[in-house]
């Protein structure tokens, strides 16, 4: 039988030019003469099925970074494609699938959170390059399966150094050295690349150093084909190619844009930019071989999907698996290991029958669940929802305040004083505040990282009542949370945690299960210990070049139990450590291993290059061994280029980014041994 891009190039050259052309479009035509439907290349699963109706609504992007469980990852994307072709399947059936209702997912978004402020970044899996190339490998391994054919196509977003501004990013130009850009912005481009064989790539936006991402020749064909040996099809981000000539003023029309973008390589157009590859073409601007390329890549990639097979392994999933119990269970276990317990004075977990009053505008807030870019789920538990379900004692409710805003008027209900007077009818108060993502996303970007004011002036007036408060932060990005670190008893990091979030958040609350999720991101105190927003350079950016101290590090999450880490020692290559659970809950710990290379010019303080997480019940020790290899000494250079240096090297063994206090063991390094 003739392999994928064999049969597309057999069907591609039945077409007219003008077919082909059509076909480069995401809203791509039928073709009736050659029995080719109609196809719409646009969907999205960034943590489920979206835009299509019911779906199981796993924790947001940001969140399941949070578990470092990257074999828990693969299983939700696993669960994600399996909605998805049950969806496709049956619209196949009944009717023509349309927009978000294919199976060419734009999905996931491992560009770097590289600033609290950016409102798109909980669509990630953080600062971290490493933990992104790890998280999203996982990722795209599930979506796309590994049988015969792809169970789904999965596309990594943005290309290249894109995060922020939102209201810029049609017309702005990244500025970025070569280390950085190497370093940081396509490090996890090019892990995904290597590890997961994704099957597409999506351009930004954005300019970078003067060159349109979407019809570069230097990112798409010097670096993604190039050096990369990327061999899947590139899709524009929708209206980009528009932008060339409109924001960027690259070209003078959009016949001049369509060309450049298809001439570099972007196959696939997602816009109507595409329409007028007609005039590029009669002008002479682009060649029919162009063409040809760029439509035999995309009719390989259909045939890779089962599109034209009738013995696709996928086709008979049904829509039995949406929102299954199998598939809620998943959600709910992703979601209590996405949650992060920061600071616990002894007042968590909660037993007996105290009196709880809940508190707070995101305590029964569905859209907190939910994120972006998401599904709609026929049953959900929001956080309130999920204590009551869970607590020994009726809970006292009360909101307290609005997101974002005082209630005005003498006329309008007052909830801050039911809320002050719910927190001293109760034992404990749980207070949960925050942001959700009307506040930060693709509509905008934060100003700040602060807590709205109206928030801080009732937390101010529920601390005044003495009682124990455990502060649930939801929010999908730092927050400034040195004033509740002074005044609260326990806090807890809840990024946006999807439909099973309240019953997941319960099940930590009330000790059915320890906590164990760590912060993908640094937690600030401040806007202003940090570059301007628009300056891409590293420096002083992420717990790897921070210069100050953070209000919780990068990695940082607590236990219900303590772990201990001792004997820590190197062995020919490996490096091990015992770990021992010396409390009195079983728990999950994640073990992480960093690298210290700040001892040559200009390199990070510390690098995240390897984690584990193990399960330990009270008394269990285990040891975890990490393999040292040659890729933990590579560094880049002033050039972009990555190359082992020889040297001395401090290596950690910790539960979170190392600091003064962390335990340390050497290694000499020399490439010739």
């Amino acid at each position: 039988m003739d392999s994928f891009k064999e049969q597309a190039h057999k069907l591609v050259a039945k077409m007219t030019v003008e077919e082909k052309m059509e076909q480069l479009r995401y809203d791509a035509p039928a073709i009736s003469r050659l029995n080719i439907p109609a196809y719409n290349w646009w969907n999205e699963c960034l943590h489920g099925v979206a835009r299509a109706g019911c779906a199981t609504v796993f924790p947001q992007a940001i969140a399941m970074a949070s578990s470092f469980d990257d074999k828990l990852l693969e299983e939700v994307a696993e669960a994600i494609s399996d909605e998805a072709r049950a969806k496709y399947n049956s619209f196949k059936k009944y009717c023509e699938p349309e927009i978000y209702q294919g199976l060419t997912f734009w999905s996931p978004n491992i560009n770097i959170f590289r600033d609290p402020r950016w409102g798109r970044g909980h669509e990630t899996y953080g600062e971290d390059p490493y933990l992104t190339g790890r998280m999203g490998t996982a990722f795209i391994k599930g979506l796309q399966g590994n049988g015969k054919y792809r169970k789904t196509d999965a596309t990594i977003k943005h290309f290249a150094v894109h995060s922020g501004p939102e209201d810029e990013r049609h017309s702005f130009n990244a500025v970025v050295d070569k280390k950085d850009l190497y370093e940081t912005y396509l490090s996890a481009f090019l892990y995904c690349i290597e590890n997961a064989d994704p099957s597409a790539v999506m351009g930004a936006y954005n300019r970078v150093n003067g060159e349109a991402c979407c019809a570069s020749e230097t990112l798409l064909e010097e670096i993604l084909r190039g050096e990369f040996n990327f061999n899947g099809y590139i899709v524009s981000d929708c209206g980009a190619i528009n932008d060339i000539n409109e924001n960027h003023h690259i070209t003078n029309s959009p016949t001049e844009s369509a060309a450049l973008a298809l001439n570099n390589g972007c196959n696939l157009n997602c816009g109507n930019a595409y329409r007028y590859l007609t005039n590029a073409y009669d002008e002479g601007l682009v060649s029919e071989e162009t063409i040809t390329e760029a439509c035999e890549k995309l009719f390989e990639a259909r045939f890779r999907l089962g599109m034209f097979s009738d013995d696709c392994e996928y086709d008979n999933i049904t829509s039995d698996v949406i929102e299954s119990e199998k598939n809620t269970c998943l959600n709910r276990k992703m979601a209590r290991e996405s949650i992060i317990l920061l600071k616990n004075d002894g007042i968590l977990p909660i037993s007996g029958k105290k009196r709880i009053a809940v508190i707070g505008p995101n305590a029964d807030s569905k859209s907190v669940l939910l994120g972006n870019y998401n599904g709609t789920p026929s049953v959900y538990s929001t956080i309130l929802q999920g204590i009551q379900a869970t607590a020994e004692s009726k809970i006292i409710y009360a909101r307290g305040c609005e997101l974002t805003e005082d209630v005005e008027g003498k006329w309008c209900e007052q909830p801050e004083n039911e809320a002050i007077a719910a927190a001293m009818e109760s034992d404990i108060v749980i207070l949960c505040m925050g942001l959700d993502p009307s506040i930060e996303g693709e509509d905008g970007d934060k100003t700040d990282i602060e807590l709205p004011f109206v928030q801080k002036k009732l937390l101010n007036k529920i601390v005044e009542t003495g009682k124990d408060i455990i502060f649930v932060n939801v929010s999908g990005s730092c927050v400034n949370l040195t004033d509740v670190k002074k005044s609260c008893g326990a806090i807890i990091q809840c990024f946006y945690p999807g439909a099973e979030g309240g019953n997941a958040l319960a099940d930590i609350i009330f000790g059915k299960t320890s906590p164990s999720g760590k912060l993908p991101v640094t937690f600030y105190g401040s806007e202003d210990e940090i570059p301007d927003f628009k300056d891409y350079s590293m420096k002083n950016r992420t717990y790897r070049y921070f210069e100050n101290e953070p209000v919780y590090p990068f990695g940082y999450g607590l236990s219900y139990t303590e772990f201990n880490y001792s004997d820590i020692r190197i062995k020919g290559n490996i490096l091990s450590v015992k770990v021992k659970n010396t409390g009195k809950y079983e728990s999950d710990e994640i073990v992480q291993f960093y690298v210290n290379s700040a001892g040559y010019n200009n390199q990070p303080k510390f690098r995240l290059v390897n984690f584990k997480r193990i399960h330990l019940i009270p008394g269990e020790e285990t040891e975890v061994e990490f393999f040292i290899d040659e890729e933990i000494f590579c560094l880049y250079d002033e050039y972009g280029s990555k190359h082992p240096f020889d040297g001395t090297y401090k290596l950690y063994i910790d539960s979170k980014c190392p600091d003064n206090n962390s335990p340390v063991t050497e290694f000499n390094f020399s490439k010739k041994s």
